[in-house]
C-alpha cells in the first residue's frame, strides 16, 4: 500500500523554502531513507500552503528532482519517490548494453575495432614536444593542431578550441551557449546521449524527422515554428542510419534557417574521419552561429579523447570560459599527438584501410539479410538502421539468440519501429547467425 507523506511533517523537515533548498532537503530525506521509495509526496498546492510559498516554487523543486530520476509523476496529484540515486545520470545511455553474460554478439555500441586503430606510440612521443608542457596556461588549441585542422575543415571558421571528445564538446556547447529550459530542434534519430544531455539541462527536444538525405525540410520548418534556440544535427555520416546530407539538402536547410537568424546551429560530426563523405557544414552559410564539433575518437582511438570545435570567437570564448569551472583545457600532449596523426602518411593509410574493412563488414551483413528478403540500403557508417514490426519483439527475439542491439526509441524516434545493429566488431563467422536471427523478427 502506498504511503502518502503528511504535508505538515514534510514542511517541518524542510530547512530552506527555496527551489534549490526544497529539492536538496527532500533528496537528503530520501537518501537517509526517512522517505521510503514508493511513497507519495504531497500535491503541489498542499505543500505550498503549509510552507507559505507559491505553487510555482514547489513545481520547480519537483522538476529538479524529476530530472535526477528521484521522483516521478505529476505535480498536481503528488509525486512518487522512485529512487535513491540523487546524482544525475544519462539514463538512456546507461540502459544500453545491460544484457548479462550470455551475449554472443554485442551490437549495441558503435565502438571502433581496436585492431583497426592506428599505433599511437610515435604520435604520443611527438605530443611530448608540445609548447608550454606542464604549464597551467589554459591552451584552447595548440597552434600546430589548429593549422592542421584548418586545411581540411568544411568552412573557414573564425576560431577553434578542443574538448575531451565529441560528446564532451556537445555538452560544453549546450551548457555554455543555451539557457536551461530552452527548446532545441534535434534530428530524429539522434544519439541517446544527446537526448540525455537535453533532459539533464531541462531542455525540450523538438524532434525533426529525417530521410535518406538528412533532416526533412518540412519537418524542420514545422520545428522552427516552435521557436527553438538551437538546431542539432549530424552533417556527415549519421551515426545510426549511415546517411549523409547532400549539398542540395544542406542548401534547403540553410534557406529555412535564413529567416530564423537567432537559432544556434550545433553540428555533431561524430563518425569523423571514418566517414567516406567529404566534410560539410552550415558554417558555409552562417559562420557566426554555427558550432561544428568533430570527434576523432572513432578513427584514432577512444583514449586519444579529443574533438575539435569551431565557431565564432564569441561562441568559442564562451565555451572556453565555461571550461574554467573544470579542467580548463584538453591535454597538450594529446593535441600534439592528434596533429601528428592527421599529417602522418602511414596513419592516413591505416584510416583508409579501416574505412574499407568497416564497409566490407556492413556490406557482408547487408548481403546476408538480402538473401533472407530483408533490404538494407547501401550507405556509409558503422551501423545498420533497420525498420522492424516491433522494437520490443525484436529485442526479445534477438536477445534469446544471444544478440544485443539498440532500440530506436532511445534515439528519439517517435514514428516507426527500428533497431540499430553496430557492425564495428562483427566477426565473419557471426554474419550468417546474426542475419538468421534478424530474419526471425519478420516471421
Amino acid at each position: 500500500m502506498t504511503t502518502k507523506i503528511d504535508p505538515n511533517w514534510l514542511a517541518g523537515m524542510l530547512t530552506n523554502p527555496t527551489i534549490r533548498g526544497i529539492a536538496m532537503d527532500i533528496a537528503a530525506l530520501i537518501r537517509e531513507e526517512r522517505i521510503a521509495i514508493g511513497s507519495q509526496l504531497p500535491s503541489v498546492r498542499e505543500l505550498a500552503e503549509v510552507l507559505g510559498v507559491s505553487p510555482a516554487t514547489i513545481s520547480a523543486a519537483w522538476s529538479q528532482l524529476r530530472r535526477q530520476k528521484v521522483i516521478a509523476g505529476r505535480g498536481r496529484t503528488g509525486m512518487w519517490v522512485c529512487g535513491q540515486h540523487v546524482s544525475p545520470r544519462p539514463e538512456r545511455f546507461e540502459k544500453i548494453g545491460n544484457f548479462g553474460n550470455t551475449i554472443l554478439a554485442d551490437m549495441t555500441l558503435s565502438a571502433p575495432d581496436p585492431a583497426l586503430l592506428p599505433d599511437l606510440s610515435a604520435a604520443l612521443c611527438h605530443g611530448l614536444l608540445a609548447p608550454n608542457l606542464n604549464s597551467y596556461q589554459r591552451t584552447a588549441i595548440i597552434p600546430e593542431l589548429e593549422q592542421t585542422v584548418r586545411r581540411h575543415w568544411p568552412y573557414p571558421a573564425e576560431a577553434f578550441i578542443t574538448s575531451d571528445g565529441g560528446f564532451d564538446g556537445m555538452y560544453l556547447a549546450l551548457q555554455a551557449l543555451l539557457f536551461p529550459g530552452s527548446s532545441v530542434a534535434v534530428e530524429s534519430p539522434t544519439a541517446a546521449r544527446v537526448l540525455d544531455m537535453l533532459d539533464h539541462l531541462g531542455m525540450n527536444a523538438i524532434m525533426v524527422e529525417c530521410d535518406e538525405h538528412g533532416p526533412e525540410p518540412e519537418a524542420l520548418k514545422q520545428a522552427l515554428l516552435q521557436k527553438p534556440t538551437a538546431f542539432i544535427f549530424q552533417p556527415r555520416t549519421h551515426s545510426h542510419t549511415g546517411n549523409a546530407i547532400s549539398p542540395e539538402r544542406l542548401a534547403e536547410l540553410a534557406a529555412l534557417l535564413a529567416v530564423h537568424d537567432n537559432v544556434l546551429i550545433l553540428e555533431d560530426d561524430g563518425v569523423g574521419e571514418l566517414s567516406t563523405h567529404p566534410a560539410i557544414s552550415l558554417g558555409r552559410y552562417y559562420p557566426d552561429r554555427t558550432v561544428h564539433i568533430r570527434s576523432y575518437s572513432k578513427a584514432y582511438g577512444p583514449d586519444l579523447r579529443l574533438a575539435v570545435i569551431s565557431g565564432s570567437k564569441t561562441c568559442m570564448g564562451q565555451i572556453q570560459s565555461f571550461r574554467h569551472f573544470g579542467a580548463g583545457w584538453s591535454s597538450r600532449i594529446l593535441q600534439g599527438a592528434l596533429a601528428y596523426l592527421l599529417t602522418d602518411a602511414q596513419t592516413q593509410q591505416s584510416i583508409a584501410h579501416a574505412q574499407e574493412v568497416y564497409h566490407q563488414r556492413r556490406q557482408a551483413l547487408a548481403d546476408a539479410l538480402a538473401r533472407r528478403g530483408i533490404y538494407v540500403p547501401e550507405n556509409d557508417g558503422l551501423c545498420i538502421w533497420l525498420p522492424v514490426p516491433s522494437e520490443r519483439y525484436a529485442l526479445v527475439t534477438l536477445a534469446a539468440r544471444g544478440i544485443a542491439v539498440q532500440p530506436g526509441e532511445r534515439a528519439g524516434v517517435k514514428s516507426g519501429q527500428f533497431i540499430r545493429l553496430s557492425i564495428c566488431q562483427l566477426p565473419d563467422h557471426l554474419v550468417e547467425p546474426v542475419a538468421e536471427a534478424v530474419s526471425q523478427i519478420f516471421r
